[in-house]
């Protein structure tokens, strides 16, 4: 806890290439003793041992937490869409917040310059948050 507390403290990260070139989907338990660096979903990620998640941001919820089963395929589309927009390289950028859920709170910036959960927005895989309803249903 002391770890993951001093790594979120100082959250602004830089990857190094080949760790973007290799981001791909969580997996397996234990994701902060591994020091993993991994995509949840379209919103959330693992980065070096902590959870991040981005900021203003909402994405389809995947499995059972998905309210129909257009949702999921759009939770699928996202998640693949965040990591091949992250493997051209970004940064996380700490917004200074934590989450509901403890996450540290970012944005994903590309390595054009981007804003990555803008880029999901515009190609309709995210919505703001907060937001009402569920537009993928």
């Amino acid at each position: 806890m002391v770890l993951r507390a001093a790594l979120a403290a100082s959250f602004i990260l830089l990857p190094i290439a080949a760790q973007a070139a290799q981001i791909g989907t969580c997996s397996g338990g234990n994701r902060a003793a591994r020091q993993v660096t991994c995509i949840v979903d379209g919103d959330t990620g693992w980065e070096r041992g902590v959870k991040w998640r981005m900021a203003g941001i909402d994405t389809p919820e995947r499995g059972k937490r998905a309210a129909c089963s257009a949702e999921r395929r759009k939770s699928t589309e996202a998640t693949k869409r965040l990591i091949q927009l992250m493997r051209g390289g970004y940064r996380l950028v700490k917004t200074g917040k934590t989450g509901k859920y403890g996450r540290v709170l970012v944005r994903v910036r590309l390595k054009d310059g981007r804003d990555a959960g803008q880029v999901l927005m515009r190609e309709g895989l995210a919505q703001r948050w907060p937001n009402r309803g569920n537009p993928w249903c």
